[in-house]
């Protein structure tokens, strides 16, 4: 792993001169760095965590289409093969002595079956994917202004670059976006990205897709124990695509009361950790 991030940060210091490193692959400014240089250096090191993420227990509170627009607050375990969900309140309120009993039915069905498992947690679309996706763009598709540094956070605004040519309806909406990115200067790590549409976005004219002016996004991140992980995450898009099929998403994310996982759980063990979870989230203890 060291060899790894060590060709990953030597490639950075080549091609970026002005961005140098100092313990544990913190940027270090020799000479004053360009937006870009730091927003390149800041995507290297999130690559490089993508590339061995830590995985977690937490608890979630997720409104979206999956939670039906309801707000479910679950406790989540993270596990090679995707994340382990016991659900404990839906709108702040606790299930029922029945509604548990399904709960804990349909974790055990994970148990029998967890291939099942397995293939749909592959099939759904993280809910950070946007963020991870506007990530690969930074540096390419969009222009920095207004860069600032201070109390060691960089913060500066980005629009399009109208030399890069976007493809396909997502990244055309993610290329039309203004924003601001925040980054810690010291560990070279996002802290903060936020998107918004300025004008509609049109595919063939809008008789194929339209998606509207003021649909936005936003990713918050913070140092957990010493682990850079995802907070909250807000998705607002709106659009209608052709025969008027609503396009988009509008969704919510806010995580906290992270632990970190060994890895290598079961899928047994990871249902049997997610459901005793509650006893922390009630105040009981474990």
């Amino acid at each position: 792993m060291l060899i790894h991030v060590g060709w990953r940060l030597l490639l950075v210091a080549m091609l970026f001169p002005g961005v140098g490193f100092g313990q544990q692959g913190a940027v270090v400014s020799v000479n004053p760095p360009t937006p870009v240089q730091v927003v390149n250096a800041m995507i290297v090191h999130e690559e490089d965590t993508e590339a061995h993420r830590d995985q977690y227990e937490f608890l979630s509170k997720e409104r979206s289409a999956r939670t039906g627009g309801r707000v479910w607050t679950e406790r989540v375990v993270e596990t090679s093969f995707g994340r382990v969900r016991f659900l404990l309140a839906v709108d702040g309120k606790p299930l029922s002595e029945e509604e548990e009993s399904t709960e804990r039915g349909r974790l055990a069905a994970i148990v029998a079956d967890p291939d099942k498992f397995l293939a749909r947690e592959r099939a759904q679309k993280d809910d950070e994917a946007s963020a991870r996706k506007m990530l690969d763009l930074l540096p390419r598709a969009f222009v920095f202004d207004h860069a600032r540094l201070q109390e060691g956070v960089w913060t500066m605004d980005f629009h399009p670059n109208p030399e890069y040519s976007s493809h396909g309806l997502e990244e055309r909406v993610l290329c039309a976006m203004s924003g601001t990115v925040v980054i810690d200067e010291a560990q070279g790590r996002l802290m903060h990205v936020e998107g918004r549409l300025p004008q509609d976005v049109s595919i063939g004219f809008g008789l194929l897709a339209t998606v509207k002016a003021g649909s936005h996004f936003s990713s918050d991140r913070g140092d957990v124990q010493g682990h850079w992980r995802t907070l909250h995450v807000l998705t607002a898009i709106d659009g209608k695509a052709a025969l008027f099929k609503a396009v988009g998403k509008d969704s919510e994310v806010a995580r906290s009361e992270f632990r970190y996982l060994e890895t290598g759980m079961t899928v047994g063990q990871a249902v049997a950790l997610a459901e005793a979870g509650d006893a922390v989230v009630a105040g009981r203890g474990r």
